[in-house]
């Protein structure tokens, strides 16, 4: 029985990490969001909502400086003031900001969101046992090891997760008239934005790289086309 202590303490400890994270997250995005009020971004969301046979797209502005965006555990879309700001500027058009939202919605159509949270869950839990486990055969670097297998298996999944919303968006707004290539775009400006990624192997990266999510997209507009003709 005490051989198995560590896979129960994990298991309890996934348990309650997960339900603290959902309530840290929900509490902290309704403390410091509002929703977005904007008539250009309205019309595209206003597209979108009708392709999907949805009454309306809620989209609301997260209150933080990082350029992102996010779909919440309870389907709510989020668009960072720092993304929005972006936009004001002219630096990103409304389309590649409506790229940004239909990506989002296919994470929470496609149940990323919420599996993240279990994932991320999960993944403490294993980080919790392997360290327990390898503590006591190499001691030092055991814990070393975990977090090196954990954090290999997040970023795995992440990228599986990005591949599948980008797929999901570039359908989206394929159907809308809006069109893929505000989706492309903005993959290349925001590669231009983010240099902190730079140099990290693919294989420890959360997002897939630029250049494959882009030639993911335009093999998907091959396939269309093709289909079309």
């Amino acid at each position: 029985m005490l051989r198995f202590t560590p896979i129960l303490l994990a298991i309890l400890y996934a348990i309650a990490m997960y339900r603290f994270s959902s309530w840290r997250t929900a509490r902290e995005l309704d403390e410091k969001s509002t929703e977005l009020a904007d008539p250009t971004l309205a019309a595209l969301t206003k597209r979108m909502a009708q392709s999907l046979d949805l009454p309306r797209i809620r989209v609301n502005i997260y209150e933080i400086d990082p350029v992102n965006g996010l779909a919440a555990p309870d389907g709510r879309i989020f668009i960072t003031r720092g993304f929005y700001k972006r936009y004001r500027a002219g630096e990103v058009t409304a389309e590649e900001l409506a790229s940004v939202i239909a990506h989002e919605l296919g994470h929470v159509a496609l149940g990323h969101s919420r599996r993240r949270m279990i994932d991320f869950s999960g993944q403490n839990a294993i980080r919790t046992a392997l360290v327990m486990v390898l503590g006591r055969f190499v001691p030092g670097i055991g814990p070393l090891i975990a977090n090196a297998l954990t954090s290999l298996l997040a970023a795995r999944l992440s990228r599986g997760d990005e591949y599948e919303a980008d797929a999901y968006a570039a359908a989206l707004l394929h159907k809308t008239g809006i069109g893929i290539e505000a989706q492309k775009s903005l993959f290349r400006k925001l590669d231009a934005m983010n240099t902190a990624g730079r140099g990290v192997p693919a294989w420890l990266m959360s997002h897939p790289k630029t250049g494959e999510r882009i030639a993911a997209l335009e093999s998907l507009q091959d396939r269309w086309a093709a289909l079309e003709r």
